[in-house]
């Protein structure tokens, strides 16, 4: 099998919309489909990896369940769907994905963005799955309040502000310490720039993931459940009202 070791464009980096593509296979692998560039984002920054298809030139559709990056190489990697035909090195293929649930994950990524200023509380964990998402926060049980977390949230969301991706340097953000909210993930720094997303007047912090282009696309939310997490964890969890 042919190996390469060009990382992986992200075309999802800049434009989080993108629903369809074409890329070349750079090699196949036994842990899955290499591409010289992708719309599917990997699991990562607690989101789950993108699914969809892979479109063969033959009307062969390969169905990715899941994607992954490789960290040591900093390449993607589509993890196709068990009995699925590989394609070859060289190959040429169509790339979509599953829309419905990419949209939905980008609508709770930006609203955990959204929670993570309604809970003034350093963050110890999330994730974002398409039915559901949740922060866990460094914070007494007595401080957080459902209802109170939920109508502050809908209030910012209702405001229809648009976001942004920035880029600032590596001493750009070791001198914001305070832009970093996540005490178990740090953003990757050491290639010179680190990726931010800015809802003016509510939100600037590192993240990497996808986002809608404005908090009114989020729609409402509901906090469905807070929970002690362990010995300082406690767990707001949150799904969309529609």
């Amino acid at each position: 099998m042919e190996d390469t070791a060009l990382p992986t464009d992200l075309l999802f980096r800049e434009d989080a919309y993108l629903q369809q593509a074409t890329a070349r296979v750079s090699a196949v692998h036994p842990t899955g489909i290499e591409l010289d560039r992708t719309i599917f984002y990997p699991l990562g920054g607690g989101q789950l990896g993108d699914t969809g298809w892979l479109l063969r030139a033959n009307g062969e559709r390969i169905a990715i369940a899941d994607t992954r990056k490789e960290h040591t190489r900093d390449v993607v990697l589509h993890l196709p769907a068990a009995g699925q035909a590989m394609p070859e090195p060289g190959e040429v293929l169509g790339l979509e994905i599953d829309w419905a649930r990419r949209y939905r994950l980008m609508r709770l990524h930006t609203a955990l963005h959204v929670m993570s200023c309604v809970v003034v509380a350093p963050v110890t964990g999330g994730n974002i799955a398409p039915d559901k998402a949740r922060l866990d926060f460094k914070i007494e049980m007595s401080q957080l309040d459902g209802v109170r977390i939920e109508n502050e949230m809908n209030a910012l969301i209702a405001r229809g502000v648009a976001t942004e991706t920035v880029w600032i340097s590596d001493e750009e953000l070791a001198a914001r310490p305070e832009l970093v909210k996540t005490m178990s993930v740090q953003p990757p720094s050491g290639c010179g720039q680190v990726r931010l997303l800015r809802i003016a007047g509510i939100d600037l912090q590192p993240c990497g993931g996808t986002h809608v282009a404005n908090t009114a696309e989020i729609g409402a939310i509901r906090v469905v459940r807070i929970r002690n997490e362990g010995k300082q964890n406690r767990r707001v969890e949150i799904v969309l009202a529609d």
